[in-house]
């Protein structure tokens, strides 16, 4: 579909609405069957418009879904609507591998099964293996027939038991827990490098002042930033791989497959930002949260390391830390920050990241970051006081 944004009219502008009536953000509206396609006879009607109250609402959905906040219903804002007009029991949940089921009623079955001691990863609403796994599990133990499928007998048990533990997350205590077992040295640490953008998605390009008659993208400020991070790790003796090449740009769900077929301890997602506006400055970092209540929590430690140590060493303006939804940080299987230095529309951050010392900083205080991490509670150190000569010197000893 077409994004739609303020002004924009159509029997997909009516779905929108039904579906925010549905979960309760607007009144006046038939609720949607989520299992009618758009387009269908069920969408004749008179056109709707797309108008400034509808508009306030999808923004205050996309704060709460963690989602862009910019009032325009693209890909990212229309599947994140979808998955939230269905409600547990209103159709049959299964492993589905070829194209995964999402949504609300997911992410209740998660919670269910969590509350109950099945389930320990992420409540992202992705029916994956791991719930396939924890289904099956509570199934079995429960005298069900163990077929991974949330049908009615399925779903009529849950409703008889109650809860087996609770006061906190079983995924935050594994997670905890793997980096704890792992040891503060990064030698051996397996990271997941992701640069943005790339080949024929360059980004906004940019004059270099530091080259005569060259220019610089936002791809080629992730990359250049990725590749001096990368070989800082590579001297501590970590394992790194990249996501995508010098020239190509594969898609998100690429680049989460490359991560988790990898194994990796981590993920490190490097952006460069740009704005139709000027004014947008500054560095901030994600990690994945949403509206469930589930929070990577090493991701969320993880982001909020890098950006006190790149605010504490670049005149970059503090953006802070913020859980989102967004794919790369929901579809891979290890904790994720990303990072976006800044925005290359901004005049005082273009002049700082076309700067290849700036550059250089940013490295070094996303590895030192990385190093706090895996100190856990022997940190010490003042934010932006460690270096990676003095970092480098207690690896090697």
């Amino acid at each position: 579909m077409q994004p739609l944004r303020l002004g924009s009219r159509g029997a997909a502008v009516a779905e929108v609405r039904s579906i925010l009536t549905g979960i309760g953000m607007l009144r006046g509206e038939a609720a949607v069957d989520a299992s009618v396609p758009v387009g269908s006879a069920r969408w004749n009607r008179s056109e709707p418009i797309f108008d400034e109250h509808l508009d306030l609402v999808v923004r205050t959905f996309q704060q709460q879904r963690g989602l862009l906040v910019d009032g325009v219903v693209g890909p990212a804002t229309y599947q994140a609507l979808r998955d939230a007009s269905y409600r547990l029991g209103t159709r049959t949940l299964s492993y589905q591998v070829a194209a995964p089921m999402t949504g609300d009623d997911a992410a209740t079955l998660q919670l269910r099964l969590q509350d109950l001691g099945f389930y320990r990863d992420l409540v992202d609403g992705y029916f994956g293996r791991a719930t396939h796994e924890a289904l099956v599990s509570y199934q079995g133990e429960y005298g069900l027939s163990a077929d991974g499928i949330c049908g009615p007998a399925t779903l009529r048990s849950l409703q008889f038991l109650g809860t087996r533990v609770t006061g906190g997350s079983p995924h935050a205590l594994t997670e905890r827990e793997l980096v704890r077992r792992s040891g503060p040295r990064l030698a051996g640490k397996r990271i997941v490098l992701d640069p943005g953008l790339g080949g024929t998605e360059p980004g906004l390009t940019v004059p270099n002042p530091h080259a005569d008659n060259e220019s610089l993208t936002q791809a080629d400020i992730a990359w250049d930033i990725t590749t001096r991070l990368e070989g800082r790790m590579a001297a501590t003796g970590m394992e790194t791989i990249l996501t995508r090449g010098r020239r190509n740009s594969p898609t998100v769900a690429e680049r989460a497959h490359i991560a988790n077929a990898f194994g990796a301890d981590l993920m490190i997602s490097i952006q460069a930002s740009s704005s139709s506006s000027p004014n947008p400055n500054g560095v901030a970092t994600f990690h994945f949260g949403n509206s469930h209540g589930s929070t990577s929590m090493i991701g969320s430690i993880l982001s909020g390391f890098i950006q006190r140590e790149i605010v504490a060493r670049t005149a970059l303006r503090d953006c802070r830390s913020h859980a989102r939804t967004w794919d790369i940080l929901r579809l891979t299987r290890m904790p994720v920050a990303q990072v976006d230095v800044g925005y290359l529309s901004n005049a005082t951050d273009l002049t700082l990241l076309t700067n290849p010392h700036t550059r250089d900083i940013v490295a070094e205080a996303i590895l030192v970051a990385v190093k706090r991490l895996y100190l856990l509670d022997k940190d010490d150190q003042p934010t932006g006081s460690y270096t990676f000569s003095r970092l480098l010197a207690e690896e090697q000893a």
